[in-house]
């Protein structure tokens, strides 16, 4: 989960104003968490409170309404914050890549790869029902699944070409023209790819935000996959900390306990 938020808060300055160079410092001043880090962490709260896997869905509503209400300026996109204030929320047919963002627990917290994939749906399901997104967050929670296990990056990418993206592109070749897209096809495969190509944790996380775009939710999946199959640097996780209040450490803590 620290990989997640540790991208969301690299990337968190450069949102309007794209940096597309790695040359910067990973944290400083000016970053903050955004919705990345709120909604990622509400699904996670679900994925520990749950009480029998078939409950998750209303668990994961649950969660997400409570702590969404809780930050209502962290960025949510207008469909979601009109959703956390609804008796009955419903889906609402989405492909945006906070469906990618937010089962970042759920690719830590299965034992099997099928498990990983029910617990992916159950909780996107609940807002992001589109095709587009369910396939965003599931090849997301089995890259971290993957990273897990101990699988070569040649083989994360063997598995996502032929289940999921085709990966024949290059942050290099794309970064000059890549620009903002909420769409998980459009953020996804880049955010995997950047991982591929990095050397280690924290050139993951600057790769991923060179590439601009909506570069806090890119960094975000990018570093999750990373920190999965990296670690991270004891230090850069507790400079990280600092941005985060004492209810979403809370969390943050429990669910690396009881998950990991």
């Amino acid at each position: 989960m620290i990989g997640a938020i540790i991208g969301d808060l690299a990337g968190s300055r450069f949102i309007l104003k794209n940096n597309k160079s790695k040359e910067f410092a990973v944290l400083d001043r000016d970053c903050f968490f955004t919705d990345d880090t709120v909604i990622s962490l509400a699904v996670a709260n679900a994925v520990m409170k749950c009480r029998g896997i078939m409950n998750l869905p209303a668990e994961t509503v649950k969660q997400l309404q409570t702590l969404g209400k809780e930050y209502p300026n962290a960025g949510y996109t207008q469909e979601f914050s009109d959703w956390i204030y609804k008796d009955n929320p419903a889906p609402y047919y989405s492909c945006g890549s906070d469906a990618a963002i937010r089962v970042i627990g759920c690719g830590f917290a299965g034992d099997t790869m099928d498990e990983v994939k029910f617990i992916a749906s159950s909780v996107t399901s609940v807002t992001h029902n589109h095709p587009e997104g369910m396939k965003g967050a599931e090849a997301v929670a089995v890259c971290i699944f993957l990273s897990r296990a101990g699988k070569s990056k040649q083989e994360i990418r063997d598995f996502i070409n032929e289940w999921y993206y085709p990966l024949n592109f290059t942050i290099d070749e794309i970064r000059p023209t890549y620009e903002y897209d909420e769409s998980c096809q459009n953020t996804v495969p880049q955010a995997i790819e950047a991982f591929l190509e990095s050397r280690d944790f924290v050139d993951a996380i600057r790769t991923a935000v060179s590439l601009g775009g909506k570069c806090d939710t890119i960094a975000a999946i990018t570093g999750s996959i990373a920190e999965a199959f990296y670690g991270v640097p004891l230090t850069l996780r507790c400079e990280a900390e600092v941005y985060l209040d004492a209810t979403l450490l809370t969390i943050l803590h429990e669910f690396e306990l009881k998950c990991r």
